[in-house]
């Protein structure tokens, strides 16, 4: 057997092992040898490990290039970020032991890199050999993966250790993500379950999951980086971006009435017609739950309870201490209607400069003191002089998901006089809002429609 030969035969083999039993290719190895982390998936994968050090996985931060205020040359996102779904970052609130509750003597471990899929030890926008071995890769590729095991400790040094399922068991469960993967952290973000989204990616709640997709169909990564949409709140990104046109192209629809609409109307103002989560946050007044512990006060909404806010979008960002919201009008010819769920969030603001003060979690979740948690902050981040006032901050988020066909905006849902558009605010004349409203727009496509039904 020549060269060229033997290749071709040990490829259609290995190939033959892989699809026969649906199983990843190096199962045998990993019994036998059992998992070791990184070092075991870098025996295939050589490189890998090093490549997702790039990522805004691990560095939770990029460079940003939509958003109003922000310098080029330096890198945003939730590692430096401060915005009041949060109101702190990686930075002022890295992972840590909080005080004692001085009612229960208890204490928890809290922090906003959590979701950091290292060991806390090497953190986010760490880099170098000690950083590539402290990546949890099965935490995003198992899908037998002990979440469990998922927690932070204190080693014998006193440092705090974010645990890992690194089971032989785990490993041999490894493949494409799973939507319980990705959910696990991105479900969770913002300060507990359905908080900052306001969505569960289920067959019940988006067609996507009902069809048996998982997220990553959609965010499809190339070389670990992960594809991402325009959310005006959603800056750090990995240079890759997705929209629905990339599977559904720019005539979805069998009606040519409907795919006009696409030129100037995002897909996700029809198919998106709900949101939820928190609708607003006060981190001047935090409240005591049964574990004595304190949260900030927290206005929150299920999943499809509330109805978005419309608006032009060109993709570009308004970026104030008092606002995060799309940039656009009608004029624009790179502007389409969006949906968007606005959040409002109560926060301290320095009366000096007028920017927004971050605020270290660890005094008010155990005290309630909530000064005491901006005074912390700012000293971890050097601030010197400054006067606190509360204020208040708007965030527009970009509803993408719970995405529905049935329940899609119909005609009259935009067009009748009480439609979901206000196209007043949208910029149109008088004249254009009347013939817009009126039944002629869509009383003989839905008189046929009705009939066909019937």
């Amino acid at each position: 057997m020549n060269k060229r030969s033997l290749i071709i035969a040990l490829s259609l083999v290995a190939l033959a092992a892989t699809v026969s039993a649906g199983e990843h290719p190096g199962r045998d190895f990993i019994e036998k040898n059992g998992y070791k982390g990184p070092a075991t998936c870098e025996e295939c994968h050589s490189g890998k490990a090093r490549e997702f050090l790039s990522t805004v996985h691990w560095k939770h931060a990029s460079k940003v290039t939509n958003v109003d205020g922000l310098d080029p040359d330096k890198e945003y996102g939730m590692k430096n970020r401060i915005y009041t779904m949060c109101n702190g970052n990686d930075i002022v609130n890295n992972l840590k032991e909080i005080p004692k509750s001085p009612e229960t003597g208890k204490t928890k471990f809290v922090g906003c890199n959590t979701c950091h899929p290292g060991n806390h030890l090497s953190d986010v926008g760490s880099t170098g050999p000690e950083a590539e071995n402290a990546i949890d890769c099965l935490v995003c590729h198992s899908a037998d993966y002990d979440f469990r095991q998922r927690k932070p400790f204190k080693d014998e040094k006193g440092q705090v250790i974010m645990g890992q399922d690194r089971s032989t068991k785990a490993a041999l469960a490894i493949g494409k993500p799973t939507a319980k993967n990705c959910m696990v952290c991105h479900e969770t973000a913002g300060g507990g379950v359905l908080i900052k989204r306001g969505f569960a990616f289920s067959g019940e709640a988006d067609v996507h999951a009902a069809k048996g997709m998982v997220c990553v169909d959609c965010h499809k990564a190339k070389n670990h980086k992960m594809p991402t949409g325009f959310d005006p709140n959603n800056w750090a990104n990995d240079g890759l971006r997705l929209s629905c046109s990339d599977c559904h192209g720019d005539k979805p629809h069998k009606d040519a009435d409907l795919n006009r609409h696409t030129a100037r109307i995002a897909c996700q103002t029809c198919h998106i017609p709900r949101t939820g989560g928190a609708i607003a946050k006060d981190f001047t007044r935090w409240e005591q739950g049964a574990d004595k512990f304190y949260e900030p006060t927290t206005l929150k909404k299920e999943a499809n309870e509330t109805v978005p806010f419309y608006a032009w979008y060109n993709k570009t960002v308004a970026n104030t201490p008092h606002l995060i919201g799309p940039k656009g009008d009608r004029k624009d010819k790179n502007s389409k209607i969006y949906p968007f769920k606005i959040f409002q969030g109560k926060a301290f603001f320095d009366k000096k400069t007028g920017e927004l003060l971050s605020m270290d979690f660890a005094p008010p979740m155990a005290t309630g003191d909530t000064l005491a948690g901006v005074a912390s902050a700012a000293k971890t981040l050097g601030i010197k002089e400054y006067q606190p006032v509360p204020g208040w901050q708007t965030i527009f988020f970009g509803s993408n998901h719970l995405v529905t066909r049935t329940k899609a905006l119909s005609c009259e849902k935009c067009h009748a006089p009480n439609g979901v558009l206000n196209f007043k605010a949208l910029g149109y004349a008088d004249k254009e809002i009347e013939r817009l409203t009126n039944a002629d727009v869509y009383f003989e496509k839905l008189v046929q429609k009705q009939k066909e039904e019937w």
